[in-house]
C-alpha cells in the first residue's frame, strides 16, 4: 500500500481593506473542491489562508476610518467567516501577515537571497507627493502604461496587458492621492537581483518544464524572458531586477538594519502562506504537547514539515497576480534555499450574463454575502461554478438563465429526483432494506462503478466542468432506467414487489455513487445523503462496492429546493440609488442589451426579426458610419469570443501622423485573424469608448447575423467594395 501523498494547499491572500466579492468565492470554492477531493482520496492535506495586510493602501484606508492598521484590520478579519461558513469553505488555519511568523520569515528569507549575492542596493528617483508630503506607493500613482499605453495603470503592473515597470515607467504620471503631479526624489532602494544568470535558468527551467503551470500561462510568462522597451528607447533583453523596499511611512514589516526601509508588501505576502502553516503546525504541537525530537508526522515542527520530499506545495491564484506567483515567488524561495511550489494553477475572471463585467450599480454585480442573506443555497453556486471551471486559465460566465436551468434540471431533476423517486417505495413496503439486484441492475451500477476513475482523473486535474457532465451523464443513465421501469406502476402490480423492490434498491445505490461523485463540489448535500442512507462519510474507495441486499436505509428528507426566479431577480436588484437613475441609464443601454430585449425569432420577419420602429433622417444621422481598414488582428488571451482589431479610420493626431483606433469585437468564433488583416470594413465611429477588463475599445465594427443562430450560424462582417478609403462616411 502507497504512503498517502502530503499537500499543502494555499489561496491567493485578500487584501485586508474589504470584504471577500465573488472572485474570492470563485477561488476558494475551486480550491475547496480539490482539497475535499484528495481527502477523500485519503491525502494528508493542510490547506491555509490569510489576510494580506500591509501596504501602504492599509494605512491610507486606516487613517481615514480613524483607526490604527491593526484595528482595521483586524475588523476585516473579523467578517471573513460568514463567506467562508456560509460557502462550506473549510481552511484548516486563517492568518495574517501581520504576524510574529510572517515577520520572522520574511525576514530569515531576505537574509538567505542577502547572502547569496542576489540584493543591492540602489539611489533610485522615487515619486513623492508635495500636497501628501510622502513618497506614493505604486498603486497611488497612476498614467499610461509604457508597453500597450492603455490609460489610468497603475504604477507597478498594467491590467491591461500585464506589463510590469517602475512608476518612473509611466506616461503622464499623477498622484491618485491628491492628483498632483509627483516630483522626483531621490531615496536608497534594495533590489532582488531577478535578472542575475541563476535565477533567469531557473525561471526558464521552471516556468517552461511542462510540470509547475499551465501551458497557456506558461506561454504567457515567456513574454518576459524576451526582449523588453526601456523608457529611455534602449532595449534590454530577459529579466528586470525588482524593487523590493519602500520608505517610511509604510505598515508592514522592517527590512533588517535598515532603519525606515520596509518590504515591498508584495515581497511578504506570498511568505503569509509559509507563516499561516507554521501557525497551524505550531498551534498543533501545543495541543499535542510534544518536544522537537518526536517524529510523530502529526505533530511536526515547520521545518520537518517542510523538508519532507514527498511533499507538494499547490498555490490557486488569479490570472492578475501570475507574474508575482510565476516569477518573484520561486525564485525567493529557490535561492534562499526553501522549497519551490509544486503547481500554481491559475484561473480566470468571473463576467456576468454573456461577459458583461460585474457592477453593483447596474444591478450586474454578484455578492456572495447578499446571495446568503437571500436563503440562496450556497451549493448551487459551489455546483455552477464546478461545472464552469475547466482548470484552464479562461474566464468563465455567469449566465442566471443557465444558472437556474442548471441548477434545476441537473441537482433537482436528475441527482435528487433519483432518490426521491425510490426511497418512499422502499420505506413503505420493505422497511427501508434493500433487495437483491438482477443482472441488468448489476450492470448498470457496474457501469456507474468503472467512471470512478475518469471522474478521480477530472477531478486531480481540476477539470471540475468535466468531472460534472460525466456525472451528469450518468445520471442520465440511471433516470433512463427508471423511466423504462416505472417503479410508481410496479407498485401497483399484484406480485411485483420483488421487482419493485430491485428496481429502487437499485436507484439508492446510483444515487449513493453519485453522491460519492459529487461530494468534493456537494459537501453538505453529501452529509445529508450519508445520513439518509445510514453510511459512514463516503470516501473514494467506496467506488469499488455496493450497500448489498439487506442494507437499510433512513427515512427520505427532501435534500434541494430549486432555484426561484424571484431569488435571482433579487440578487441582482440595483442599489436603490441606481434604481432611481434606471430611467437615464436605460437610453445609454449598449448594443448587447439591446439585442437581449430584441423580440423572439420571427421565421417570417427578415433575418428572423422584425424591422425596429420607424426613424427619420435626423435620428440616422446621428450614428457617424466610417470605413475602416483592419491593419492587424489577434485573438484576446482570456477570452473565446473577442478578437482585438486595430483600425486605420483617416484619422491623424495633433502632430499630423497617422492614428489608429483598438476595437474589440465578438466575432471570435466566425473567423480567424488572418482573414481580417487588411480587409476594409464599417465603424460606427462616434460610439462612446467602453472600457472592459482587456482594454479600451474605441468603437464598433458592423456584422450581420440571423436573430434564429441555432438555426441559421453565422457572423458577417461588412466588407465594402474596392475604391472605398478609410475615413470615408457611409450615408
Amino acid at each position: 500500500m502507497s504512503a498517502p501523498r502530503k499537500i499543502f494547499v494555499t489561496t491567493a491572500l485578500p487584501y485586508a481593506n474589504g470584504p471577500f466579492h465573488i472572485g474570492h468565492m470563485l477561488e476558494y470554492i475551486q480550491a475547496d473542491t480539490w482539497v475535499r477531493f484528495q481527502r477523500m482520496q485519503g491525502a494528508q492535506v493542510n490547506f491555509v489562508g490569510a489576510d494580506d495586510a500591509h501596504g501602504a493602501p492599509i494605512m491610507i484606508a486606516a487613517e481615514k476610518a480613524g483607526k490604527t492598521p491593526e484595528q482595521f484590520v483586524a475588523d476585516i478579519a473579523a467578517g471573513r467567516k460568514q463567506y467562508l461558513d456560509g460557502f462550506h469553505i473549510r481552511f484548516d488555519n486563517w492568518h495574517s501577515t501581520h504576524s510574529p511568523e510572517n515577520t520572522e520569515l520574511a525576514q530569515a528569507i531576505y537574509q538567505d537571497l542577502k547572502a547569496a549575492g542576489l540584493i543591492e542596493t540602489r539611489t533610485i528617483e522615487q515619486f513623492f507627493d508635495p500636497e501628501k508630503n510622502m513618497f506614493l506607493p505604486d498603486r497611488y500613482i497612476k498614467g499610461e502604461c509604457p508597453r500597450c499605453h492603455a490609460k489610468d495603470q497603475y504604477g507597478d503592473n498594467c491590467e491591461v496587458c500585464g506589463a510590469v515597470y517602475a512608476p518612473t515607467d509611466l506616461i503622464e504620471p499623477y498622484s491618485a492621492l491628491s492628483g498632483a503631479k509627483p516630483v522626483l526624489k531621490n531615496s536608497e532602494h534594495f533590489f532582488f537581483k531577478l535578472s542575475d544568470e541563476r535565477c533567469v535558468q531557473f525561471l526558464q527551467e521552471w516556468t517552461q518544464n511542462g510540470v509547475h503551470v499551465q501551458p497557456e500561462v506558461a506561454n504567457k510568462v515567456k513574454e518576459w524572458f524576451g526582449v523588453r522597451d526601456n523608457p529611455d528607447g534602449t532595449k534590454s533583453e530577459g529579466l528586470g531586477d525588482w524593487d523590493i523596499s519602500r520608505d517610511a511611512p509604510y505598515f508592514g514589516i522592517e527590512i533588517p538594519d535598515a532603519p525606515g526601509k520596509y518590504f515591498y508588501v508584495w515581497l511578504d505576502a506570498p511568505v503569509g502562506y509559509l507563516a499561516s502553516l507554521k501557525n497551524l503546525l505550531d498551534k498543533a504541537r501545543i495541543e499535542a504537547d510534544v518536544d522537537e525530537d518526536t517524529p510523530n508526522p502529526t505533530a511536526m515542527t515547520f521545518e520537518q514539515y517542510m523538508a519532507q520530499p514527498e511533499l507538494e506545495q499547490v498555490h490557486f491564484i488569479g490570472k492578475d497576480i501570475v507574474t508575482f506567483h510565476t516569477l518573484f515567488w520561486p525564485a525567493m524561495l529557490k535561492f534562499s534555499g526553501r522549497k519551490t511550489p509544486d503547481k500554481v494553477c491559475v484561473h480566470g475572471f468571473l463576467t456576468v450574463n454573456n461577459g458583461e463585467k460585474m457592477s453593483k450599480s447596474r444591478g450586474t454585480g454578484l455578492d456572495p454575502l447578499k446571495y446568503l442573506q437571500l436563503g440562496m443555497n450556497p451549493e448551487w453556486l459551489r455546483y455552477y461554478l464546478a461545472a464552469k471551471l475547466n482548470g484552464r486559465n479562461e474566464d468563465i460566465d455567469f449566465n442566471r438563465d443557465d444558472f437556474m436551468a442548471r441548477v434545476n434540471s441537473d441537482l433537482i431533476g436528475k441527482f435528487v429526483n433519483i432518490a426521491s423517486r425510490a426511497a418512499g417505495f422502499l420505506s413503505k413496503r420493505f422497511g427501508g432494506q434493500l433487495g437483491a439486484a438482477g443482472a441488468a441492475e448489476q450492470a448498470l451500477l457496474a457501469a456507474l462503478q468503472a467512471q470512478a476513475g475518469t471522474v478521480a482523473e477530472a477531478y486531480e486535474k481540476r477539470d471540475t466542468a468535466r468531472a460534472m457532465r460525466e456525472v451528469m451523464l450518468l445520471a442520465d443513465r440511471v433516470n433512463e432506467y427508471v423511466d423504462a421501469n416505472k417503479p410508481w406502476e410496479l407498485a401497483k402490480q399484484q406480485g411485483a414487489d420483488a421487482r419493485l423492490q430491485a428496481v429502487c434498491s437499485t436507484c439508492v445505490e446510483a444515487f449513493r455513487l453519485l453522491a460519492l461523485y459529487l461530494k468534493p463540489v456537494l459537501p453538505a448535500l453529501a452529509v445529508q445523503a450519508e445520513s439518509f442512507l445510514q453510511i459512514e462519510p463516503l470516501q473514494w474507495h467506496d467506488a469499488a462496492r455496493l450497500l448489498g441486499a439487506g442494507h437499510v436505509i433512513g427515512d427520505y428528507q427532501h435534500l434541494m429546493q430549486r432555484v426561484d426566479a424571484k431569488q435571482l431577480d433579487a440578487l441582482f436588484e440595483p442599489p436603490a440609488e441606481a434604481a432611481a437613475a434606471a430611467p437615464a441609464a436605460a437610453a445609454k443601454k449598449d448594443a448587447k442589451a439591446a439585442k437581449k430585449a430584441a423580440p423572439v425569432a420571427d421565421p417570417n420577419a427578415p433575418g428572423g426579426e422584425p424591422l425596429a420602429e420607424t426613424i427619420g433622417i435626423d435620428d440616422f444621422a446621428k450614428v457617424d458610419l466610417r470605413i475602416a481598414r483592419i491593419l492587424a488582428c489577434e485573438a484576446v488571451e482570456g477570452s473565446t469570443k473577442l478578437l482585438r482589431l486595430t483600425l486605420d479610420v483617416g484619422e491623424k493626431d495633433e502632430a499630423g501622423q497617422p492614428k489608429t483606433r483598438n476595437v474589440f469585437s465578438g466575432i471570435a468564433s466566425a473567423y480567424q485573424p488572418e482573414q481580417l488583416v487588411g480587409k476594409l470594413t464599417v465603424l460606427v465611429g462616434n460610439l462612446a469608448p467602453r472600457k472592459m477588463k482587456f482594454g479600451l475599445s474605441e468603437g464598433m465594427v458592423l456584422a450581420a447575423s440571423h436573430a434564429d443562430e441555432a438555426a441559421h450560424p453565422g457572423i458577417f462582417v461588412l466588407e465594402p467594395f474596392p475604391g472605398a478609403l478609410p475615413g470615408m462616411r457611409v450615408r
